[in-house]
């Protein structure tokens, strides 16, 4: 396949105000599996806001490689369209033609040597063109099978060796295999022919800046930081509801479910920064060591206490019919045990969180899309109030919205005006939008120039994801051995079943609406 000639003219991002963040070193930027749509919706839009912001360097260069209908011309032109498509302002040609110009691809599957040392011998061409000094990014959008035999065939013919200073880096979004054996098989494997500072574990919850910013928000705010622990916090409640189906994902769903799926990552991910120490420095390592102390400290959910602290739920069709159930979807089998929904209680066994639950939920066709972290605080004593008409004081509640809005909400109560001692429960809002501006994001921008950069701080580590795998490998265990047992259903669009309401209702709480 033919190169561009060298002598093609480059186009060079317009002028722009300059951002306080400096661009990212020199690399190509391989995409194994470009023709997918991670690459399209998510990955190359990141990188057009990237460019624009200034955060990609002139040394810049993306390398495609996928089994596809079309040939290198054709990748650019599906490019431009993808940016033009997804991209916030329709994608500005200046910068669409600069990302295009500096795009390559190679048309082959992952199991032939012939595509692979064209690979290799490109990216050698494409490092020499731009001046990327070697280095170089292996974003692995593939299928989970891949995420282990794709790297030794790279390691192979020296793809991932680090000569002379440069750096060769790899990504991998999750799943981190599918049980404890298989995530420690993955990372056993991942370590004889990477280094584990070469290895990015990327989850794009973790992109989002309200996630970035509970680190902020606790350990920089002396009005929440004195009272963030078992004193003054009743329960934690950590929802991640989606209104979409499993879409086009059953022969992986069916696989996984939602505990597998959500749970060990992108729901313990947001338990650990709200429960973790604060740590010494951003330094990646310091971060990541007290999310580590977090996961060690979860309790197991063994399997006598599973119908007390799990409930496994499954979407049926909605009461409107403007959704099918899960077993009517294509590629699931109409007897599926699989779950869509699953809610937990989990303890943590350490100083600051004894005795307080952590309440989490995350599932498919629930009344609409929505991340947030509420703590319900402890009520106040009633004696004040015992000669008045208020029968109860309603908890205080401090919630971080993650999307699809990003903000904070603190509710608290306050007296009606009027001659009566009546109280109404009132809410102060904070929306990311009227404060900074409406910027738009995929989740992906900051993960790809902190793996850039090589600042790990967001991406987890080995030890992390094989831990995380302890706390629900009882459970998993479980419901492999009696698939159908406790699982109930919900209607699409609704909050849930109402076993899960249940749950919390037996110790006088309930859960924080969605929405």
């Amino acid at each position: 396949m033919a190169d561009t000639p060298v002598n093609t003219p480059v186009v060079t991002i317009p002028a722009q105000e300059a951002s306080s963040l400096r661009a990212s070193d020199p690399c190509v930027f391989v995409i194994l599996g470009a023709s997918g749509d991670l690459t399209k919706r998510l990955l190359l839009p990141a990188l057009y806001n990237l460019a624009q912001q200034k955060r990609l360097p002139e040394n810049f260069a993306i390398l495609g490689y996928a089994l596809a209908d079309y040939d290198e011309e054709g990748f650019r032109q599906k490019l431009a369209g993808a940016l033009h498509e997804f991209s916030c302002d329709g994608g500005r040609p200046e910068l669409v033609e600069w990302i295009r110009q500096r795009s390559y691809f190679i048309n082959s599957d992952f199991e032939n040597p012939e595509g692979l040392a064209t690979l290799k011998s490109r990216l050698a061409e494409i490092d020499k063109k731009y001046g990327a000094g070697g280095n170089a990014l292996f974003y692995l959008a593939t299928i989970p099978r891949f995420f282990l035999e794709l790297p030794q065939r790279l390691a192979a013919l020296g793809l991932l060796r680090q000569d002379n200073g440069c750096w060769r880096r790899l990504i991998i979004e999750k799943p981190f295999g599918r049980d404890r054996a298989t995530a420690r098989e993955l990372n056993l494997g991942l370590a004889k022919i990477l280094g584990e500072d070469q290895i990015y574990r990327i989850d794009h919850y973790l992109g989002k800046e309200t996630v970035q910013n509970i680190l902020a928000f606790r350990f920089a705010n002396g009005i929440f930081e004195p009272i963030w622990n078992r004193r003054y916090i009743d329960n934690v409640q950590i929802t991640v509801a989606e209104a979409v189906g499993v879409e086009l994902r059953a022969a992986y769903y069916e696989r996984f479910g939602a505990l597998r799926d959500m749970v060990p990552n992108h729901v313990f991910q947001l338990v650990e920064l709200t429960a973790m120490e604060p740590p010494i420095s951003f330094e990646a390592n310091a971060v990541r060591n007290e999310q580590m102390k977090i996961l060690e400290a979860l309790q197991w959910i063994e399997p006598e206490n599973i119908s007390e602290c799990i409930v496994r739920g499954q979407y049926t069709r909605a009461n409107d019919g403007s959704a099918v159930g899960y077993r009517e979807e294509p590629g699931v089998k109409p007897d599926s045990n699989t779950e869509t929904y699953v809610a937990l209680e989990l303890h943590l066994d350490n100083w600051r969180w004894a005795g307080v639950p952590f309440y989490v939920r995350t599932g498919k066709r629930l009344t609409r899309r929505d991340t947030e972290i509420t703590i319900r605080f402890r009520r106040a004593p009633m004696q004040l109030f015992r000669e008045t008409d208020i029968s109860r004081l309603s908890p205080n509640a401090l919630t971080l919205q993650i999307q699809p809005a990003e903000g904070v909400q603190l509710t608290f109560d306050a007296k009606v005006p009027g001659p009566e001692m009546q109280l109404g429960h009132v809410a102060m809002h904070f929306a990311y939008a009227d404060y900074f501006g409406d910027v738009c994001r995929t989740g992906y921008e900051t993960l790809l120039y902190d793996c850039m950069l090589g600042d790990a701080t967001l991406f987890r580590r080995a030890d992390m994801v094989e831990t995380a795998w302890n706390a629900v490998e009882p459970a998993v265990e479980y419901f492999d051995a009696h698939p159908g047992e406790g699982l109930v259903t919900y209607p699409a669009f609704s909050a849930g079943p109402k076993e899960a309401d249940h749950m919390l209702n037996r110790a006088g709480r309930n859960w924080h609406a969605i929405g």
